[in-house]
């Protein structure tokens, strides 16, 4: 590839500088912005990191001026996804540098990626500054217009006249939306003022890393769209939600009103162990070790605020806290806490048992569930003989349920994005015994089955896999083997499909730093395949009893991206199946056919599936006062009547004639859910915890019916007359496996 002259380099800086200068009047009261410029280890560790990818990834592309312009398309994409910051002017004369980018990584010069960020923060900082500015004026709710709310398909504003109408009306529904919460318009104005101006601040403390951060993962998803740049910071993050455990002082961090303030406490942490923190605190200094400087913290970034609390094992912290009781003139305190390994217990694996009932029968369905497939590698390698695992961890939770006597055990991975692959192919062994589990294809096109070899079947009885479109990689192999194996039905929808396999590569270890500088990489080195040949890779894994789902396939999925790679099949690995669900499908789909005819839980669900879909193909929303509370009371209504249903078969199944005090009391407490145009960190702490709550311990029907469904496919094998029973539970699975050719 001819490197092109520094001249054109300078040319590119030049009309970048140029575009910035001009029209940028801002009210004196506006943030400033600093002209963020790459830092020396950045336009190093991104030569470094093309070095790698070009050479070692699945899918390797030389970086070239057709790689460029992928990365300038996926850039700009990334930076504004909706087209609300940009016009068609901005995007044209950026375009000078569709074929430089790749210039700007081999000869380490990152002028023209940054040049483009700063572009971005800059309209990001005269947009929101705008939308504060239309808060002085007033909107007339009762003109017919509407606001379109996704705009990833529209053109690019044309003029800043055309930009600015989109945000009046963006900023029209934000009014619009806490107006009808039954706020004034003075309350209204303090709320958007205050949001508008916590966004610039943000803006305006974008870091060198942001920038580096996003223009190497538009480089990075350019080639293929699992393959990831994580700097330091980030790396660090991935690596303790794979472990499950950090160094720390055990409280969970949110930024409210420029203060680091407590959201939470773990059990057996520090801070909650020391009686002297509680949620609402305010941490406004840190100091490290018994007589450290105390650094100021007030208005930091939440990530650089928790870089500063978190350190080394048994070492001292002191906290500068101002109660969550006391105003920002009050009193404060000063907390020494010694940093402990915390546990991410709320990650980690669950059990509970669903009781269903069958006429006078009555089965125990176990249901663990699993938010991800971790592993602390670093611990397993070291032998440490406690090191976290999701394969232990549910293994231990089947033994629970094992002495709980239950009938069947249902395994929930919805919106499990995935993790370990060696965990995937082990916890499948938990339920297949000894065998292949799935094959994997690298670059080079060699096939290898992998299979395990040492986890026995802890649980030999019926069980199900219930997905979602958030069940994506490490899930899909398990869902995708079980369902190969005939072991246990796949329950929900259709998985994401990504059936590629991620590597991650240590930068600073291939340039041999002591310190961590340059980042890692996560990149595809292979794709991995069914046992039966196929790959979830773009179709996922298809359930064989399919739930109505709101998920839009076009902006979420496999399918949603343009780069993916395709589907394939390989040769089918040598593995015994262990039983053959299929045989029941029929009765099993007819009889969940006729309970969700008659649920009226699963017929809302239904309702409000269609209703979620029809909104997305509108792609729009009334601005006008009196359609959208007509809209808001239809709503309620509805919300209403199925409350007042939920009551009447509650007091059926008791045996009420008619409705208790205390039904009525309870009933005029709990209003129908209601948009309270607020953003998360504009609740209290204390609200949001209780919604969380609520959420978590709610009705979920998706789960109930999948339980129900295992509890008949345990009443279809008992009553059918030469019902098939699964051969796991006397004959083990087959461990001849060869590599394909």
């Amino acid at each position: 590839m001819k490197i092109k002259s520094s001249f054109k380099f300078l040319l590119s800086a030049l009309a970048i500088a140029a575009l910035s200068s001009a029209a940028f009047a801002l009210d004196a009261g506006a943030p400033r912005l600093t002209q963020l410029e790459p830092l020396p280890q950045q336009s190093q560790a991104a030569r470094l990191a093309a070095e790698v990818l070009t050479r070692y990834h699945y899918k390797a592309m030389p970086l070239d001026d057709a790689m460029s312009e992928k990365i300038f398309d996926q850039y700009i994409k990334a930076l504004d996804p909706e087209k609300m910051f940009f016009v068609q002017a901005d995007i044209d004369q950026l375009s000078v540098n569709r074929t430089i980018l790749d210039d700007a990584v081999l000869t380490e010069n990152l002028t023209a990626p940054f040049s483009i960020y700063n572009r971005y923060t800059q309209r990001a900082l005269e947009r929101f500054t705008f939308a504060r500015s239309l808060l002085k004026g007033k909107f007339d709710f009762d003109q017919d217009e509407s606001f379109q709310f996704t705009r990833r398909k529209a053109d690019w504003p044309k003029t800043d006249l055309e930009v600015q109408d989109l945000w009046r009306k963006r900023v029209k529904n934000d009014w619009l939306r806490i107006r009808l919460a039954g706020k004034d318009d003075k309350s209204i104005i303090a709320t958007l003022d205050k949001r508008y101006e916590t966004t610039l601040k943000r803006i305006a403390r974008a870091k060198s890393e942001d920038a580096f951060q996003t223009f190497m993962n538009a480089y990075t998803t350019a080639i293929e769209p699992h393959t990831n740049y994580m700097g330091p910071r980030r790396a660090e993050e991935f690596d303790i939600s794979m472990r499950l455990s950090l160094i720390g002082i055990g409280a969970t961090l949110t930024e409210r009103d420029d203060y680091t303030t407590i959201r939470d406490l773990s059990v057996g942490g520090p801070a909650a162990l020391s009686g002297k923190l509680k949620i609402g605190d305010r941490i406004i200094a840190v100091g490290q070790g018994e007589n450290g400087k105390m650094v100021d913290i007030r208005g930091w970034r939440q990530d650089d605020a928790v870089s500063l609390i978190r350190g080394a094992l048994d070492t001292v912290v002191r906290l500068e806290i101002l109660p969550a009781d006391v105003g920002a003139e009050g009193k404060s305190k000063l907390v020494s806490l010694v940093r402990k390994k915390i546990t991410l217990e709320d990650q980690s694996a669950k059990q509970k048992i669903i009781a269903v009932k069958d006429g006078s029968v009555t089965r125990r369905i176990g249901v663990i569930s699993l938010p991800g497939f971790y592993e602390d590698f670093s611990a397993r390698q070291k032998g440490d003989p406690n090191f976290k695992s999701a394969t232990r961890d549910v293994a231990r939770l089947l033994g629970e349920l094992k002495k709980e006597n239950v009938d069947s055990v249902l395994l929930d991975l919805r919106n499990n994005g995935g993790g370990s692959l060696n965990e995937a192919i082990e916890l499948t062994g938990l339920f297949t015994g000894i065998g292949p589990v799935v094959q994997q294809r690298d670059a080079k096109g060699e096939l290898m089955v992998g299979k395990n070899t040492k986890v026995a079947a802890v649980w030999n009885g019926p069980m199900g896999v219930l997905v979602n479109h958030g069940s994506a990689s490490a899930s899909e192999i398990f869902a995708a083997a079980i369902q190969d194996y005939g072991r246990g039905l796949v329950i929900g929808t259709q998985s994401f499909g990504k059936g590629t396999v991620q590597g991650v590569i240590d930068l600073d270890r291939i340039a041999r730093n002591d310190k961590p500088k340059f980042g890692e990489l996560k990149l595809t080195v292979a794709q991995f395949f069914r046992i039966n040949g196929g790959t979830t890779q773009l179709r996922g894994v298809m359930p064989d009893i399919v739930f109505p789902s709101v998920t839009d396939p076009d902006n979420f999925g496999e399918l949603s991206y343009t780069n993916a790679l395709p589907w394939v099949e390989v040769k089918p690995a040598i593995y015994s199946p262990t039983g053959d669900v299929k045989i029941e499908l029929p009765e099993l789909l007819k009889r969940h056919l006729a309970r969700t005819k008659v649920d009226k839980e699963f017929q809302y669900l239904n309702e409000d599936v269609a209703e979620v879909k029809s909104l997305r193909e509108k792609n729009r929303i009334s601005l006008n006062q009196t359609e959208r509370r007509n809209e808001q009371k239809t709503q309620e209504t509805r919300e209403a009547a199925r409350e007042s249903r939920r009551n009447a078969d509650k007091r059926t199944r008791k045996g009420v004639a008619g409705e208790s005090a205390a039904d009525k009391a309870a009933a005029s407490k709990k209003s129908p859910t209601r948009d309270d145009g607020l953003q998360a960190d504009e609740r209290s702490i204390e609200t949001q915890l209780a919604e969380e709550k609520a959420d978590k311990n709610a009705d979920d029907v998706l789960l109930t019916e999948a339980a129900h469904i295992l509890s008949d496919e345990i009443d279809v094998r008992a009553t059918a007359t030469g019902a098939p029973r699964l051969l796991a539970e006397a004959k083990p699975a087959s461990t001849s496996t060869t590599p394909n050719p």
